[in-house]
């Protein structure tokens, strides 16, 4: 059999045995959106309740003075960075740290807590003080590395370590939807509830106790940490979604090789026969 012939199988086979482990990985990856996607569901209900208490302290009470409300110079600014582990998920990890990079102004005036082990190499390879790293919860997210980030990033605010913080997270929209974005966390800044008074809509008589202040010192950290959490799960979802979209092309394009390769192989192995008949032709006409 011919040389060429031969390179042409083996590459058959290599494409093939790819296409098997492209085909399992989008199998895998769309399990594990699915699971994503309860974990979703399940998480905004407590973010939505957090923030509306808080909007409703806001909302009926006048002059609150907070930390975390009032606005100062921005200095320094903490970015919550989320990205994947793993790689093998499209654009994914590429476009949310394109936007981080993007944002940031000035290296000297910006640090980062990675979540997930791309983001923290991109950033730490371009020389940006990533000051801590949580790793090894991309792809199942829970409350306390969210609250342990939370605190972490509270701690330098109060501390004046750093003036703002922002989250960069990559948005579930749909199945084949995902956007990067970013939102800022402190200082935080909530819309009042704004009340219809031609419809005599009354607002209702609210005591906090001991005081609003001390309702949103509780309330704040929750919602921070909420944020983040809600912003780890979507994110999660968004990752399995995008890896299962690239190993889906992957596979097809796979497909398509090996039926490429295939009619070359084909096309080869009927030359080789013309030819060996050409030959023994030949050869006839030349003993008779």
């Amino acid at each position: 059999m011919p040389q060429g012939l031969n390179d042409i199988k083996r590459r058959i086979k290599s494409v093939n045995s790819t296409m098997q482990i492209t085909k399992a990985m989008e199998l895998v990856s769309t399990a594990k959106l699915k699971r994503a996607r309860v974990r979703l569901e399940k998480s905004k209900p407590y973010f939505e309740s957090t923030l509306e208490s808080i909007k409703d302290v806001l909302a009926n009470t006048k002059g609150v003075r907070h930390p975390f409300i009032e606005k100062r110079e921005v200095k320094n600014t903490l970015y919550v960075l989320i990205t994947s582990d793993k790689g093998l998920a499209g654009g994914y990890n590429a476009n949310v740290c394109k936007l981080l990079q993007n944002e940031i102004k000035s290296k000297d005036t910006a640090k980062i807590i990675a979540i997930g082990v791309k983001g923290r190499d991109f950033f730490r390879r371009r020389g940006y003080d990533v000051i801590e790293s949580i790793t090894g919860v991309s792809e199942t997210p829970d409350a306390f590395s969210a609250k342990l980030v939370g605190d972490k990033a509270i701690e330098l605010y109060k501390t004046k370590e750093v003036d703002e913080i922002k989250i960069i997270y990559t948005q579930f929209k749909s199945t084949i939807s995902y956007i990067p974005e970013i939102i800022k966390l402190l200082p935080a800044t909530f819309e009042s509830k704004e009340h219809d008074k031609a419809k005599n809509v009354i607002t209702p008589l609210i005591n906090f106790e001991p005081s609003p202040e001390s309702v949103l010192d509780y309330l704040i950290p929750k919602y921070i940490i909420s944020t983040i959490y809600g912003a780890m799960v979507e994110s999660s979802a968004s990752e399995s979604g995008s890896r299962r979209i690239a190993m889906e092309n992957a596979t097809d394009n796979a497909d398509e090789m090996i039926t490429t390769l295939k009619l070359v192989k084909n096309r080869a192995r009927q030359a080789a026969i013309t030819q060996e008949i050409s030959e023994i032709v030949s050869g006839a006409e030349a003993l008779s």
